[in-house]
């Protein structure tokens, strides 16, 4: 779905009389970009597309750290917020997050415990949304599925689907409870084919190649709640 404000809408409207919002992506090596040497990786791709001459020019700052976790991501929400007005003053009116893969993974060998037990990350995503709703309203982005026929990612991190699935309801029924829009990358991926998921990862079978940090940004840019809360702000 594309929406009249949308990066890829064909309108010619100018933007100069709207309010240049200031975004915060926050998360893992699906928000850093990792296994796209060509665009940067989904948000860099989104950033740039708000640069250009007749787009909203929103700033969108790419918080992304590889490996982290719930429990680093809440440790540095407060600063990474605080730090990313721009202005004097000014603080961002929207966090994007996106974390939870790198809890997920068993440990040494596909029976072994999970990186993150799995009432813990519960507990730390519980707090991680409700400290982030106290900043400023927040959304969120789901994990992609990994393909498994690549386990153990750097010889000792166990993904599978079934974990995956498992942390990732849990996020999701924790952003539903609290009325944070999801985005259910997972199924949505799922949903086109195994197969064709393994042609949107790299070699690792973990991070997403080009191909697939395309369709991460077009699955991105069909997200009507996203898009819905931009177009209100921008009015």
């Amino acid at each position: 779905m594309q929406t009249l404000n949308s990066p890829t809408s064909g309108s010619n409207t100018s933007y100069s009389h709207h309010p240049s919002l200031r975004l915060l992506a926050l998360g893992d090596s699906l928000v850093y970009g990792y296994g796209d040497p060509v665009g940067g990786g989904w948000v860099e791709r989104l950033r740039r597309q708000w640069m250009t001459p007749g787009a909203p020019n929103h700033a969108l700052y790419n918080l992304g750290v590889r490996g982290d976790g719930v429990r680093q991501v809440a440790r540095r929400l407060e600063d990474e917020f605080r730090n990313r007005g721009e202005l004097r003053n000014r603080q961002p009116d929207l966090i994007i997050l996106s974390v939870g893969i790198n809890d997920s993974p068993r440990l040494a060998r596909p029976d072994g415990r999970n990186f993150t037990e799995f009432a813990g990350f519960e507990i730390g995503m519980a707090d991680l949304l409700d400290r982030a709703r106290r900043l400023c309203p927040v959304v969120f982005v789901g994990m992609v599925p990994v393909d498994e026929e690549k386990m153990p990612f750097l010889d000792c991190l166990y993904y599978n689907h079934a974990d995956q699935h498992r942390y990732k309801e849990a996020t999701r029924l924790a952003c539903e409870s609290r009325q944070i829009p999801y985005l259910d990358l997972f199924d949505l991926w799922m949903s086109r084919g195994v197969a064709w998921c393994q042609t949107q990862l790299t070699v690792d079978g973990l991070h997403p190649n080009v191909a697939g940090y395309q369709t991460l940004l077009q699955d991105i840019m069909s997200w009507q709640a996203l898009w819905q809360w931009l177009e209100k702000r921008e009015a």
